[in-house]
């Protein structure tokens, strides 16, 4: 009996294979350029957090808007002040878009072996990033 392979290389066209994570890169292009040109430090452009409106407290994605405009405006470490586990999440997602797009051309499926261990993982990362900025001596994680 021959082997099938599990995922059909030779009948998909490469253009069909890349439609998906072209969209999803054009979604995501066209989200930081909205944010790129609508400046969230004015106010009255984007809602306020409801945690840190309700609480004070900072949560994890507090100044991920800022954290967004200042990288799309080359602001590096300005970005990075505004939060620095946004930064982390988009060079994340620049690396896994283009493993996926690379394995797409090859007609291979993206495979993410995520466990519960790593996302244990994230999830402590998560809950250490927003207790450490919430305390006094992690006023360099204020956004």
């Amino acid at each position: 009996m021959p082997r099938t392979a599990p995922w059909p290389t030779a009948s998909v066209p490469a253009w069909r294979r890349l439609a998906v994570p072209a969209a999803v890169l054009t979604a995501v292009a066209a989200a930081f350029a909205y944010v790129g040109a609508v400046d969230p430090n004015e106010p009255g452009h984007y809602p306020v957090c409801p945690l840190y409106r309700l609480t004070g407290l900072y949560c994890p994605g507090c100044g991920g808007l800022r954290s967004a405009h200042a990288f799309v405006h080359g602001d590096l470490l300005t970005a990075l002040r505004d939060n620095a586990l946004g930064v982390a999440a988009y060079l994340g997602f620049a690396v896994l878009w283009a493993v996926w797009a690379v394995r797409a051309a090859r007609g291979r499926p993206l495979r993410v072996g995520l466990g519960p261990a790593h996302l244990w993982a994230a999830g402590a990362v998560l809950l250490v990033f927003t207790v450490v900025r919430n305390l006094p001596s992690g006023g360099w994680l204020h956004p």
